[in-house]
């Protein structure tokens, strides 16, 4: 039984859930099951130049990616925000992205307007390949993967995307348990891990949501945006940070993404995803000021409810 998410969910069309959420959670946190990532889209780049041109756009080293290695990277603004979230992997003669919802087209037409003379040639091709997530941190020999980067990975988010032609689709995910996106945001959220829209906003820079080194090189050529990275790495002071939060769980609503965070009656950031996990409860990914203590008492206004919070000082594996 596969039930529709509300609008609240971030991840419409696709399962928000198969009938237990929290057994499906248990069952990816084990190695067992699959998501159907029906509201990916797939992106190919191919040409002798394709590595090297999408090294010089995004935030990740990937000239030297080598047949069956995957890379997450970004596309930032002139002033260092974030734009747009890729999980690439090459196979020898194709580069295979995977976008988040929404993006494909964009993507698709910024790519096509930054090829100038150079050889290579951009397909959308999301009517032909489908996605999967399965908690396997291996590559699949037979199909294009992506898997989840360190940290992230060793904080219990291990997995990997796997592209497969839409004719191949349904008998990979009769293969086994299926789960939805509750109990895939769920570990994601444990693990710390950003996702676009989720946890990023207009004025989002890398260095506030932990993408440092795993969606961003610090020691590569130069691409759009980097003088912004470079300068807050430097100085060490991102204006904001991404935090793991606790939401007191005796209410019946849970929070949702953009629902505001006071301490002591002031603003101090907003809620990400927030989640119900089957072992640590309702927690949060949360965006706050970078001077909020981490025992500072916090609040997040739902519906005008005040949710009771706290900030973990020191999350697991983070």
């Amino acid at each position: 039984m596969q039930v529709l998410p509300p609008d609240s969910v971030h991840d419409q069309g696709m399962p928000w859930h198969c009938g237990d959420p929290f057994l499906e959670q248990r069952l990816l946190a084990s190695g067992q099951g699959i998501v159907d990532l029906a509201n990916r889209g797939v992106v190919t780049v191919t040409g002798a130049d394709r590595l090297t041109w999408l090294n010089d756009l995004t935030t990740q080293l990937v000239n030297g990616l080598q047949p069956g290695q995957s890379a997450l990277a970004l596309i930032l603004s002139p002033n260092g925000h974030i734009e747009v979230e890729l999980h690439l992997v090459d196979d020898g003669t194709t580069t295979w992205i995977v976008t988040e919802p929404g993006q494909t087209a964009g993507l698709v037409e910024y790519l096509d307007r930054m090829r100038f003379m150079l050889r290579v040639e951009v397909h959308d091709r999301s009517g032909e390949f489908g996605v999967v997530w399965e908690p396997m941190h291996e590559v699949d020999a037979g199909h294009p993967t992506w898997l989840v980067p360190e940290p992230f990975a060793a904080r219990g988010f291990a997995g990997r995307e796997v592209i497969l032609d839409r004719a191949a689709l349904q008998t990979r995910l009769d293969s086994a348990p299926q789960a939805g996106s509750w109990a895939l945001e769920a570990l994601r959220v444990a693990a710390g891990m950003p996702r676009m829209h989720c946890e990023t906003d207009h004025r989002t820079i890398p260095n506030e949501v932990n993408w440092l080194g795993s969606a961003v090189h610090l020691n590569k050529g130069c691409y759009r945006g980097q003088e912004t990275v470079a300068k807050v790495h430097n100085l060490g002071q991102p204006p904001r940070r991404l935090a793991l939060v606790h939401l007191d769980g005796s209410s019946e609503d849970l929070a949702v993404h953009g629902d505001a965070i006071t301490s002591n009656g002031r603003p101090v950031g907003w809620i990400g995803t927030a989640v119900r996990h089957f072992e640590l409860g309702s927690i949060a990914l949360a965006v706050l000021k970078r001077t909020v203590a981490l025992d500072a008492p916090l609040a997040v206004e739902h519906q005008g409810v005040m949710i009771a919070a706290s900030e973990d000082p020191a999350p697991a594996g983070w």
